[in-house]
């Protein structure tokens, strides 16, 4: 009988033991999954933060791109105008800017799509582009773009030639002061090659027109121009965001 009530309480120990046991267990797996479904909130949470703040950021960009390509469209078209080296019709003439509606919305529209694809394509070459990338070197690029607008205008060659391959120099100057990326060089290109295709075909079809044309309907210096406009308004989508126009930090 000893043995038998020894057995027993044995045996009523150790089921108490594996109880305490699986509770124990039960317990840790329970804390574990809140721990899990915190960190996962805490996590999903960063990750939308950091999402609205790249989406505002983008935004941001964009908006000032597109800005910045207005306001030059509108001032260097103008000045184009006024040295008789683009002809629009009459009533084109007639309104606030001198300029037909369509210049400013395209120029500032290309202007906020090929300074967003700089950095982009930056990234997607593993090539960050580190060199002069403050604001002030940016201010200046826009100001030897504007120069560059303003020699087509104003300089007097004995023929297009000339005054092309002056702008090319330049613009090639311009790039290497500012730039001097692989992709900064690609994208100029290739938004010369497209833009130049566009004024061509807007040429053609009589929506205005250049004096003296030496290049299929246009002026040979074009490319020039919009080679080294890529690369300013690049530059200008290049800033990163905490310094970008407005600094958040005092």
């Amino acid at each position: 009988m000893p043995r038998l009530e020894e057995h027993c309480w044995s045996c009523s120990c150790s089921a108490s033991v594996k109880t305490q046991e699986l509770s124990s267990a039960r317990w840790v797996v329970c804390k574990t999954a809140e721990m899990m479904s915190i960190i996962t909130s805490v996590l999903s949470h960063a990750y939308g933060s950091l999402h609205s703040l790249q989406s505002a950021n983008l935004i941001r960009r964009g908006l000032v791109l597109f800005i910045v390509g207005v306001v030059l469209a509108l001032v260097l078209n103008l000045l184009q105008i006024q040295r008789n080296v683009t002809l629009f019709p009459e009533e084109v003439l007639d309104t606030l800017f001198s300029s037909a509606w369509w210049i400013p919305l395209c120029c500032g529209t290309a202007a906020a799509v090929v300074g967003l694809l700089y950095p982009c394509l930056d990234q997607h070459l593993g090539e960050p582009h580190k060199f002069k990338r403050e604001w002030a070197s940016v201010t200046r690029c826009i100001a030897v773009f504007v120069g560059i607008n303003h020699a087509s205008a104003k300089l007097d060659f004995a023929n297009n030639v000339q005054l092309s391959l002056t702008l090319a120099a330049l613009s090639l100057g311009l790039w290497w002061t500012f730039d001097r990326s692989r992709s900064g060089f690609g994208l100029g290109l290739t938004t010369a090659f497209l833009a130049t295709l566009i004024a061509q075909l807007l040429v053609y079809n009589g929506i205005y027109q250049y004096t003296s044309p030496d290049f299929l309907y246009v002026r040979s210096w074009l490319p020039c121009i919009f080679f080294s406009g890529g690369v300013t308004v690049g530059n200008i989508g290049r800033q990163p965001g905490s310094t970008f126009v407005f600094r958040n930090e005092t």
